[in-house]
């Protein structure tokens, strides 16, 4: 399933032909564009709907008014300290990294999932993609599973990159897709002989009227066929896994799903996102994110915990992210509002120095105090990551030149070993 159906731009191929002519071979300058060698091969993104508190996980306060009602425990890594609402995520710091000091732009909901997920503010004019259809579209495919799955929920779309890149949706981590199987009573022959039909239909109204909706259809219906009848079909069947295992992980939707996530990287899934919403806490946010950390924390210690044992962590970078934080101010109903100004990620594997802190927020948690990041710096980073290059530039199928990453954002270098 691979996306890769965009040529050079024709700045690009200048350059090129620029190059070649002033005397440095075509193949030195390939080379020497390729000089960020990929550490990480896949990603598992953690998305965190409605904004969670950064002063409840990542960056406690102790002390100060803004604290709340948690404390912070100590980690794996001296000096680091997180929320005691993560005691197994405490013992796994050591192989991952904090952010505290992402410096937001957006308080609204929307246009803060927007940027988050695609490093771009909403536009009426385009549609950017997400990360992980700019993974899909950038690496190559690693088997016959989709490049992109997205797990209890719907990731950001992939834009002008079209329909190859769009993510293959889990509903309910665990559970057969009815849609992956012929309905009862239609044996495999017959269903493959009316899928052939459909396929010649669609193939002369596509002739003759150009549909760019049809032929976006027809991609989905053939990858959803090679899906069916790959092996690796049994990937997402965790019924194969050891009950053990889906215990330590919780067998709740969110921990189902970040052994989804592991089992399918594992089989060659370049981008996996784990969806996970109620973090809008505006009244009794302590007793919400008691919850999230008693479904959370055992799922994602254990699987970087097994990602690691099976040789899996140091290519593959686990993100913990959400669209902003959270008010350092308690309001009225308990809760905290919402709050772009400064909030935190984690990041662990895929080449990322465990043990570290970058940038730190004010002593309230209200704003950066050491090394600012932007949200696009956070694109940058990963694409680095994962040997793409932020610079790079597409012609969309309106022929207008889009970059993958703002032209002003940079990787976190101080990330990486």
């Amino acid at each position: 399933m691979s996306c890769k159906d965009y040529q050079f731009t024709r700045r690009k191929m200048l350059k090129t032909f620029s190059a070649s002519m002033l005397g440095m071979p075509v193949s030195q300058l390939l080379a020497k564009s390729d000089s960020n060698k990929a550490q990480a091969e896949h990603v598992i993104l953690f998305w965190n709907s409605g904004g969670m508190s950064h002063l409840d996980t990542w960056d406690p306060k102790p002390g100060r008014k803004t604290q709340g009602e948690f404390n912070p425990i100590k980690t794996s890594v001296d000096g680091m300290e997180i929320s005691e609402i993560f005691p197994q995520l405490a013992k796994q710091m050591h192989h991952a990294a904090l952010i505290r000091s992402i410096a937001g732009t957006n308080g609204d909901h929307g246009r803060a999932q927007y940027e988050l997920q695609t490093g771009f503010n909403q536009n009426p004019a385009i549609v950017h993609p997400g990360l992980g259809s700019i993974v899909a579209h950038e690496r190559q495919p690693l088997g016959d599973l989709p490049s992109l799955v997205s797990i209890s929920g719907q990731g950001a779309r992939a834009g002008y990159l079209g329909q190859q890149c769009e993510a293959y949706f889990v509903g309910r981590p665990g559970q057969k897709d009815p849609y992956l199987a012929f309905p009862e009573g239609i044996s495999h022959a017959r269903g493959m002989q009316r899928l052939q039909i459909l396929e010649k239909m669609n193939a002369r109204t596509t002739a003759a009227k150009g549909a760019a909706e049809l032929k976006a259809s027809q991609t989905a219906l053939k990858d959803a066929v090679s899906l069916m009848e790959s092996p690796a079909l049994k990937a997402f069947d965790l019924k194969e896994e050891n009950p053990a295992t889906v215990e330590k992980y919780g067998d709740t939707e969110f921990g189902r799903g970040a052994l989804l996530a592991r089992r399918l990287v594992e089989k060659g899934v370049r981008f996996v996102q784990v969806n996970r919403g109620g973090f809008d806490n505006h009244g009794n946010i302590f007793e919400a994110m008691r919850n999230h950390g008693g479904v959370m924390d055992p799922a994602i210690a254990s699987l970087i915990s097994d990602l690691k044992a099976n040789g899996k962590l140091e290519k593959t970078l686990v993100v913990v992210l959400s669209e902003f934080g959270r008010t350092p101010r308690i309001n009225d109903g308990g809760g905290r509002d919402h709050w772009a100004r400064v909030f935190s990620c984690m990041m662990a594997g895929g080449g990322v120095k465990g043990g570290s802190i970058v940038g730190a927020s004010d002593e309230d948690g209200m704003d950066p105090a050491e090394r600012p990041v932007k949200v696009a710096d956070l694109h940058a980073t990963l694409c680095h990551a994962l040997g793409i290059d932020p610079s790079k530039e597409l012609t969309t199928p309106l022929g207008r030149p889009m970059r993958l990453v703002r032209k002003e954002a940079a990787p976190i270098h101080e990330l990486f070993a």
